[in-house]
């Protein structure tokens, strides 16, 4: 971008074109191969036409949701085996052009391309009439093709986000079509291949289901309005507020690492995106002010996770939400403002007691931005969020929304000329924006093949059936040991299946992408929840939430392997440390379950609910990252960190009782620290 000479370098200068570099580099889900000048302005050309079609669709009416979703498709399955490789050998020098490899692509990828869009387009331009009743009667054609698909689908997955989730798809597959082999309850009639085919193909039930409309609908214009504010300046200016708030205070760059992260997740849905582009500076100014390298990228990815549940973008989990309870996006932003707080405040918590346990200063006024000089270089960047923001709190849709954010920041980009965006530049952003629609878009998909899989065979109630039995033996074994007044059985119950299904999101989370993971346990994990009393909303955020550790979960953890690949540290150590610094926040999804006011949308909300349950949250998160952190006033003894631990678990839990035991556990460890922070002096 061309820019005022006379501008001021803030401290803190964020370097757009480094950040996207950086994070094509680590994030292998726009990572693209190699390509000979003439195939890499063809895909350019393909993915800004698909950034056009969406664009246009938003502001002037979405077309037919069969045809709307097939072109999207079509364009991210055949964009997909244009630039992802069959092995990662392909990421090497690019390929000269031949008559076996048409532009550098050999004749292999451009097949499964075009078998792809043949594959896809099929069903849209079959017309409605005739296709109703070609469901469940499907012709040879229809076999074919849709068998085509599964295999080019489940390939371009591979090829975009890894072997798991294809994997997991393949194996619903299996139970499908191999029901009366299975054991014990898990038995079904099962399916035949024409039937699974079908259902997956033909109906809204699989693959052109609820999971791909939404990125097709919702998840891409918001995408590509985030690229857009962070290219007309809103990012800079978010990093420049963050320094401001909390740059001076001890630990200083990773407090702002945080703060920066919030801020700047309120434009990117993207775990990635934000690590990169915020941790391009807080990662290096951390290891200058003495974090070891390892923290400082756990820091960093463990804080950017939070841009997936950061109102008003949010990530596709949100928009997914929409359609999965039937609820306006607004409802949504209200129910995730608390749990994005605390998400925040539980790395902030540890942060802070790992800064003043080792001592670690705040920034100076010369290292700290000039706040006046920010606002009254890129104010014009506030213009297209708070406009988005304005028009979603209207009732309108939010593709709406995200239409006149993208076009406000096209206008702010070529207007301001403090900050002014060429055409090509303008090109450019349009292009990166449909980048992130290609891996997403596939695991949507693919997911829809699980999602149909489950609607055809019914396993979700199986699998609550089993859930909720498992866990009712447990809380009846449980409370043989524990005293009835501390809990009853019915919350026992319920505890322990919130355990076993934070635990399955978090597994899950260690091989599929957290877009995925939520899908998949929205479709079998929600509906268990609802067979205990809570509320789908609250069974819904609960999942969510959990799902967003995906990207900081060994052995996958994208966002910290792009933080530890900045700061120079190893990859698996920092995701351990980023699980680590998210645990702080483990304790939240738990609160709200117990205590829905806290989500602010519920149907028994009340004030005092809520400000009970907001104030246990804190107190929890803060033990427990008191534990995690080994500090509180000074640093924590053994037995100290066990109190607090305890202490944090119990005050969970909405029994009298039971937060009176935790609170008594605390009392202890508050007089021992307090004594000895008064005989031993803390750093400031």
């Amino acid at each position: 971008m061309t820019e005022d000479l006379t501008r001021t370098t803030s401290p803190l200068e964020l370097d757009e074109a480094k950040a996207r570099a950086l994070e094509e580099k680590f994030d292998s889900e726009i990572r693209f191969r190699p390509l000979v000048p003439f195939a890499a302005r063809l895909v350019g050309a393909l993915l800004i036409v698909l950034s056009l079609f969406h664009y246009y669709t938003a502001g002037f009416g979405l077309l037919s949701e069969v045809l709307h979703r097939g072109i999207h498709l079509s364009f991210v399955l055949g964009l997909i085996f244009l630039v992802f490789p069959f092995t990662r050998r392909g990421y090497g020098a690019a390929s000269a052009s031949s008559l076996l490899r048409p532009l550098g692509i050999s004749l292999f990828d451009w097949a499964l391309a075009i078998g792809a869009v043949v594959a896809v387009m099929h069903v849209p331009f079959i017309p409605l009439d005739e296709l109703a009743f070609r469901v469940g009667n499907p012709t040879t054609t229809d076999v074919v093709l849709g068998g085509v698909l599964v295999l080019v689908l489940l390939e371009a997955t591979r090829r975009s986000v890894g072997w798991p989730l294809p994997i997991i798809a393949l194996l619903f597959m299996i139970y499908s079509l191999y029901g009366p082999a299975m054991p014990g309850i898990l038995v079904h009639p099962g399916a035949t291949f024409s039937q699974l085919i079908n259902h997956l193909y033909l109906t809204s039930q699989g693959i052109y289901g609820i999971a791909l409309g939404v990125v097709a609908t919702y998840v891409f214009h918001f995408v590509l309005f985030g690229v857009f504010a962070t290219r007309i300046g809103l990012g800079q200016l978010f990093l420049d507020c963050a320094a401001w708030i909390a740059g001076r205070y001890a630990g200083g760059p990773a407090k702002i690492s945080i703060f920066g992260s919030a801020l700047f997740g309120m434009i990117s849905g993207s775990s990635v995106a934000n690590t990169v582009t915020v941790g391009s500076l807080t990662i290096p100014a951390m290891i200058r002010l003495g974090y070891k390298r390892t923290f400082a990228a756990a820091v960093e990815s463990a804080s950017s996770t939070g841009g997936q549940i950061t109102p008003p973008i949010m990530g596709a989990a949100a928009f997914l939400m929409i359609e999965f309870l039937n609820l306006p996006y607004t409802t949504i932003i209200l129910a995730a403002i608390v749990p994005a707080f605390m998400h925040f405040f539980g790395v902030l918590v540890q942060v802070h007691f790992e800064a003043k346990r080792d001592g670690l200063r705040g920034m100076t006024d010369e290292e700290m931005p000039d706040l006046k000089e920010a606002f009254r270089r890129d104010w014009p960047t506030v213009i297209p969020l708070v406009v988005l923001i304005a028009i979603l709190l209207s009732g309108y849709t939010p593709y709406f929304a995200a239409f006149w954010g993208i076009t406000l920041c096209i206008a702010v980009g070529l207007l301001n000329p403090r900050r002014r965006m060429s055409i090509t530049e303008v090109l450019e952003g349009l292009r990166d924006g449909a980048k992130y629609a290609l891996a997403v878009g596939a695991a949507a998909a693919t997911v829809g093949i699980i999602v149909g899989v489950v609607t055809l065979t019914g396993v979700g109630f199986k699998i609550s059936y089993i859930v909720t039995t498992t866990a009712a033996e447990m809380a009846t074994w449980v409370g043989t040991v524990v005293p009835a007044a501390w809990f009853g059985p019915q919350t026992l119950t319920l505890l322990f299946t919130l355990i076993m299904t934070g635990v399955v999101c978090i597994l899950m989370g260690c091989g599929i992408p957290t877009t995925a993971n939520y899908i998949i346990m929205a479709t079998i994990a929600a509906p268990t929840l609802g067979m205990l009393g809570v509320e789908p909303i609250v069974a819904h955020f609960f999942v969510f939430y959990y799902g967003v550790l995906a990207d900081i979960t060994p052995p996958v953890a994208l966002a910290a392997y792009a933080a530890a690949g900045m700061a120079g540290a190893d990859p698996f150590k920092t995701g351990n440390t980023a699980f680590r610094l998210g645990l702080g926040k483990v304790l939240v999804p738990f609160v709200f379950v117990f205590s829905p006011s806290l989500l602010l949308v519920t149907a028994d909300f009340s004030w005092s609910n809520f400000t009970l349950a907001f104030l246990g949250c804190v107190a929890g998160i803060t033990c427990l990252g008191a534990a995690l952190s080994g500090f509180l006033l000074v640093r924590t003894l053994k037995w100290e960190r066990l109190l607090l631990t305890l202490a944090a678990i119990l005050l969970v839990v909405p029994e009298l009782i039971s937060s009176l035991v935790g609170a008594t556990f605390i009392l202890p460890v508050l007089l021992r620290q307090y004594r000895s922070f008064k005989g031993t002096p803390v750093a400031a």
